[in-house]
């Protein structure tokens, strides 16, 4: 058996030397400044509507900490309840996003931007802005959820009734 190859030759024509074809002539035209100036106040405009939307919010590890320091003072209220052998409570306050342990001074403070939700027993809520989650000497609390929320994002802490377990969710 013997193998043929078979050879085809393509020809092309160049265009006369001097004479550009029509693609380079139209990749050569350029911008004109009026369409430039169009272009960057389209661009203009769209920046000024996108910003405010991304500029003034929390950011993760900002929305992050805050539950975190909530979580904490939650978890040092039980073992405080444990401890002294007394109910402790973790009083707060909505409308000023802060929040306080019984027997610690401190008022800690949460960035302003975050927006804080408290479900907890009809007993421990003060008023429309101020309740609490109490933690009783044998461990377990009164139990709820505390939400802290920017925009579509959100961390949920979770305190369980029977253990006082405290838990984080986003």
């Amino acid at each position: 058996m013997t193998a043929t190859a078979k050879v085809s030759i393509v020809s092309c024509r160049l265009p006369p030397e001097g004479s550009a074809p029509l693609a380079a002539k139209v990749l050569m035209r350029g911008v004109t400044l009026f369409e430039l100036l169009i272009v960057l106040s389209i661009m203009a405009i769209v920046a000024a509507m996108v910003v405010p939307v991304f500029g003034a919010g929390v950011s993760s590890s900002e929305m992050k900490s805050a539950a975190r320091q909530v979580a904490a003072a939650l978890r040092v209220a039980r073992s405080d309840a444990v401890a002294t052998r007394k109910e402790t409570r973790v009083v707060l306050d909505l409308e000023r996003r802060t929040f306080q342990v019984d027997r610690d001074p401190r008022l800690h403070a949460l960035p302003k931007q975050l927006e804080m939700k408290l479900f907890t027993a009809q007993r421990d809520i003060v008023d429309e802005k101020v309740g609490a989650i109490r933690f009783f000497p044998d461990g377990g609390s009164n139990g709820g959820r505390v939400t802290l929320a920017a925009g579509e994002r959100k961390y949920e802490i979770d305190i369980d009734w029977l253990t006082g377990r405290v838990a984080i969710a986003n």
